[in-house]
């Protein structure tokens, strides 16, 4: 906010000296006004522009890169999920209906119904997104 204060009354500063030199034309004659006047918008312009640059200010984006979640393999084996179910996890991760999910191992929908059911039971959970949840939490998926 003060910046853009300061800002306006330089603005406002250059326009009263830009009148006050355009009277310089009735002081002395032999120099026109319009002469006066360019002379003056051109440096204010060359003030401006120098000033304008040093205004600036380069952006630093800071990122912070979280350390690689390992995945829990005691917990997975401790829990009974097999290599199978552990894929059908991750694919339920990703949004993928039963059907797609069958479609993408190639097995009927039946057979990936089975397996969500076994992961619910593993996971103690009741709905898909649940059970994504907690093998987040348990770092079971990534």
């Amino acid at each position: 906010m003060l910046k853009t204060v300061l800002r306006f009354g330089l603005i406002a500063l250059a326009l009263l000296i830009l009148f006050q030199l355009s009277n310089v034309s009735l002081v002395i004659p032999s120099i026109p006004a319009d002469t006066v006047i360019g002379i003056t918008a051109v440096i204010l312009v060359a003030l401006g522009i120098y000033l304008g640059g040093n205004i600036k200010k380069e952006k630093v984006v800071k990122v912070e890169v979280a350390a690689p979640v390992e995945i829990d393999q005691e917990r997975i084996q401790n829990l009974g999920i097999s290599q199978r179910e552990l894929e059908v996890l991750n694919l339920i991760s990703t949004g993928l209906s039963n059907q797609e999910i069958g479609e993408k191992l190639f097995v009927s929908e039946s057979t990936i119904k089975t397996h969500v059911s076994n992961l619910f039971v593993k996971l103690d959970v009741k709905r898909r997104t649940q059970a994504v949840t907690r093998a987040k939490e348990w770092r079971i998926i990534v």
